[in-house]
Parts: structure tokens; sequence; C-alpha cells
């Protein structure tokens, strides 16, 4: 039975180094839309990443291939956030319906030690990630949904 991996958390809270590290050890076709965004929309702002209409179709098409992936009897690992619960269930519910236990890998990190990693990666700014400022990080912080206990009990360990 594949795999369907939801790395769950904040800028700066480890989600694409661990999306890394389970596409190598779970042989997992990983799907990480920033990775994305900067291929398809060279030079991307983070405004415009945030808000106009390129996340939503980036994650789109990644969501119809992590389903077919699953369909083929593939792991994936969707490195994307899932900052709501209605995002997760909605993955959650799609992918155990096309034949796929699911694990959420949520990564709670304190706001400081998030805002210390992010500054450090904005001052190197490596390919594929995007500058964000504190203002940006607390305020997404404020809209980030955490799973509950009942919600992580949904999930395959």
């Amino acid at each position: 039975m594949p795999t369907l991996y939801l790395t769950c958390g904040l800028p700066g809270s480890g989600k694409t180094s661990l999306a890394k590290i389970i596409e190598y050890e779970a042989s997992a076709l990983r799907l990480t839309g920033d990775d994305w965004m900067h291929k398809l929309y060279p030079g991307i702002s983070t405004p415009e990443a945030e808000t106009g209409p390129c996340r939503d179709r980036v994650e789109s098409l990644q969501w119809q291939i992590a389903l077919r992936a699953i369909r083929l009897q593939c792991n994936v690992v969707v490195d994307w956030g899932v900052w709501s619960r209605v995002e997760r269930d909605t993955c959650r519910q799609e992918a155990r319906a096309a034949g796929a236990r699911v694990v959420l890998c949520f990564l709670d990190v304190p706001f400081d030690e998030l805002w210390d990693r992010v500054s450090r990666r904005n001052a190197e700014l490596p390919v594929g990630t995007f500058d964000i400022s504190r203002a940006d990080l607390l305020r997404w912080s404020k809209l980030f949904e955490p799973p509950t206990a009942e919600e992580l009990a949904l999930y395959d360990r």
C-alpha cells in the first residue's frame, strides 16, 4: 500500500529538509510547492507567491500528480505546509480513497526558533526559497491551525 506523507508546519520548521529525507528513505515522489513556483515563475516575489494565483495552480497540479502516483502504488511526500485542518482533511480523505495510508509529519517549532532559522536562510537565500520577513512569519503563525491531538489520531503512524 502506498503512503502519502504530508509535511505540516510553518516556514523554517524543517518541512523541506524532512521531505528530502522521506523522498530517499521511503522512495517517495517529493512535491515541493516552492521549488515549482521558482521554476515555473522565475523572479516571483514572496507577496506574489502568497496572494497571486500561482500557488493554487502549482498545488492543484501537484495534487493531481500525487493522486496519480498513489494509484500507481508510489509513495508521495507533499511539502506544502498544509496550514488548515480543512486542507489536511481533504488531502487525507482523497489520498485514502485513492488507496494510500496517510502520515502527517507535524513539525512544531517555537516562533523564535522559526525566525532564527528563516533569518539565516534569508541571508543565504538558497535556490527555491523565498525571502520571508518577520512580519510575514508572525502573520502566518496566526493563520496556521496546528493539528490537535484528536486530528493527529486520524492519521497512520
